[in-house]
């Protein structure tokens, strides 16, 4: 096996996938997200930002529909589809693109762990993780700029993202025509403040949003 290449589970379920030594890999965000997006039967799943393909293999365990993983970096697409493959995953296609760049269907759901981080915050001297972490391709104006062209009339998006720009978040949702449905903020229980957020994004108006939050035991 390439010395690069680490082999792991995804905590609640029993897939296993690849991940590179140097490249962003599953975390606890990563985990939570994959558990709080609600993903039926035969819905399309579109991955902002797939990475290895975590967020598409958790959608699997509830979709037979198509699975699509967009990323910047082709080495991350390499090992998406070398995930997905491992799984037995049919019905998929991974796209080495900016998502801006992107024409296709609307689709079902989109999932996104996108960069926390603006320019102006110290950049990672990683290359993988600057891209990963700090918005050099993808804004979250132009984040949710693409979640609302290419998210069907009904549709849902799951995010996670830092607590520390909640306000900012769900004022760009809100100004691109979008609402917040489900807004779980995650705590640890050593902080007094949140330190996660995630987001249920509709693309309809929603009379409420429902508030909730957990807490991470350390």
């Amino acid at each position: 096996m390439n010395q690069k290449l680490m082999f792991n589970y995804l905590h609640g379920t029993d897939i296993w996938l690849y991940q590179r030594k140097d490249m962003f890999r599953v975390n606890t965000d990563t985990s939570l997200l994959g558990h709080f997006m609600k993903v039926n039967d035969g819905d399309c799943v579109l991955d902002i930002g797939t990475n290895n393909g975590a967020l598409l293999l958790y959608a699997s365990r509830f979709t037979k529909g198509k699975l699509i993983g967009v990323d910047v970096l082709a080495e991350a697409c390499e090992l998406a589809k070398h995930n997905l493959d491992y799984n037995k995953i049919l019905s998929y296609e991974i796209i080495h693109s900016p998502i801006q760049e992107v024409n296709m269907e609307p689709v079902d759901v989109i999932v996104c762990n996108p960069p926390y981080f603006p320019l102006t915050e110290n950049v990672n001297s990683n290359p993988f993780l600057q891209v990963a972490r700090h918005e050099i391709h993808l804004t979250l104006d132009e984040l949710m700029n693409q979640i609302s062209r290419l998210l069907k009339d009904n549709g849902r998006c799951y995010m996670v993202h830092r607590a520390s720009r909640e306000s900012e978040i769900v004022a760009c949702i809100s100004a691109k025509g979008m609402y917040v449905k489900t807004l779980q903020r995650v705590f640890d229980e050593n902080r007094e403040d949140a330190v996660s957020l995630l987001v249920e994004i509709v693309k309809y108006p929603c009379e409420c949003m429902e508030l909730d939050s957990i807490c991470l035991k350390r």
